[in-house]
């Protein structure tokens, strides 16, 4: 595979909490240099990026790290990200309800984000290595049925990121129109293009523009 079609798929991140304006500046140049597919940043920075890159895709993060905010508060921060300029909303579910088996709320949830995304693409962290395969699959069905763009397995922010078996497993559940984002751990060229072939359409990772620089 060609590196720049591995580029192509990669939101470049930076969600570190000491991130600066002087960092994250540095992730847009290299965004803009190496053609990646967005790049990822914290809400606080949307404004300021699309004023400073105003062609350069924005995602950024709501519910983030934990994803138990309350509901009309995530929609409220995809609402506010919207209006600062964010192509691309990634929210994180509410763990808690997921393993209490109250899909019905959760799906709700993700429906009332998708409406405040105002058309933009929406992908949902689902936190993989925090959930059975029994949930994650019922999860590939929620995000569906709730309008979603992408089913992602990560944060990077908790116990695990990404496996190439839990990529495979959402890649086979999802229903139609609903893409995989693997996140957390991805480091390596190597590493990249193993999740793609896995069935990942978009690469959460800060890692992969630095190898490329080396390589």
């Amino acid at each position: 595979m060609e590196i720049k079609e591995i580029l192509s798929k990669c939101d470049h991140t930076l969600l570190k909490q000491t991130a600066t304006w002087q960092d994250i500046k540095a992730v847009c140049e290299d965004a803009v240099k190496y053609k990646t597919a967005s790049v990822c940043i914290p809400p606080s920075f949307v404004s300021k990026v699309r004023e400073e890159f105003p062609k350069l895709r924005i995602t950024t993060v709501i519910g983030f790290p934990n994803g138990y905010s309350v509901p009309a508060i995530k929609a409220y921060e995809a609402e506010v990200a919207v209006d600062e300029g964010a192509d691309e909303i990634d929210m994180v579910s509410n763990i808690g309800l997921i393993k209490e088996g109250r899909f019905d709320l959760v799906q709700k949830e993700i429906e009332d984000v998708r409406r405040a995304c105002e058309g933009r693409i929406l992908k949902v962290i689902i936190e993989t290595c925090l959930l059975t395969d029994e949930e994650k699959i019922k999860m590939c069905k929620v995000v569906t049925d709730a309008g979603a763009d992408f089913i992602k397995t990560s944060t990077g922010f908790s116990a695990g990121g990404a496996t190439l078996e839990d990529v495979k497993l959402l890649a086979e559940h999802v229903g139609e129109g609903v893409s995989v984002k693997a996140a957390g751990g991805i480091a390596t060229l190597e590493d990249a293009e193993a999740f793609i072939n896995a069935g990942a359409d978009r690469l959460g990772t800060s890692r992969v523009v630095e190898a490329v620089k080396k390589a």
